[in-house]
C-alpha cells in the first residue's frame, strides 16, 4: 500500500551543476550529497538528482508545492527556468505552473489553499 509521495527524482547529466542550481532554488544544501545521488529535503519531501538518468519533460510530473507561486515562478525563470505552463488557476483557488530546469526536467510548482499538510504521513 502506498503511504504517499516521498521523493521525486531528476536525471542530469551535471551533478555538480544541478546540485548548485538547486540549492540556490531550494535555498538550502543537500543533506545527502554522493557523486551517485544527491538529495535535499523540501518540506519533508525528497528532491534527488541522479547523474546517470536522461533529463525530460515528459511522464510523471510531481508539484512542489509554494506560498505565492507568482514570486516562486519568477524566482524560478529568474534562476535560469525556461517556462514550459505560466501561472495557471485550475479551478477552486489553486495555481500550477511549470519550468524547463536548465538540465532539461520539468519542474512544476502548485498553490493550493486546500492541501492539508497534518494529513501526510
Amino acid at each position: 500500500m502506498m503511504l504517499g509521495l516521498r521523493t521525486a527524482i531528476y536525471p542530469v547529466t551535471n551533478l555538480a551543476k544541478a546540485k548548485a542550481w538547486y540549492a540556490e532554488v531550494l535555498e538550502r544544501q543537500p543533506y545527502f550529497d554522493e557523486p551517485f545521488y544527491v538529495g535535499f529535503n523540501v518540506g519533508g519531501f525528497e528532491l534527488g538528482l541522479i547523474p546517470d538518468g536522461e533529463p525530460g519533460t515528459a511522464g510523471a510530473q510531481p508539484l512542489w508545492g509554494v506560498a505565492d507561486i507568482d514570486v516562486a515562478f519568477a524566482r524560478l525563470v529568474e534562476l535560469g527556468g525556461n517556462v514550459i505552463d505560466a501561472v495557471t488557476e485550475v479551478g477552486g483557488g489553486i495555481k500550477v505552473a511549470a519550468v524547463e530546469d536548465p538540465f532539461g526536467n520539468r519542474v512544476g510548482i502548485i498553490e493550493n489553499p486546500h492541501f492539508d499538510a497534518s494529513a501526510v504521513k
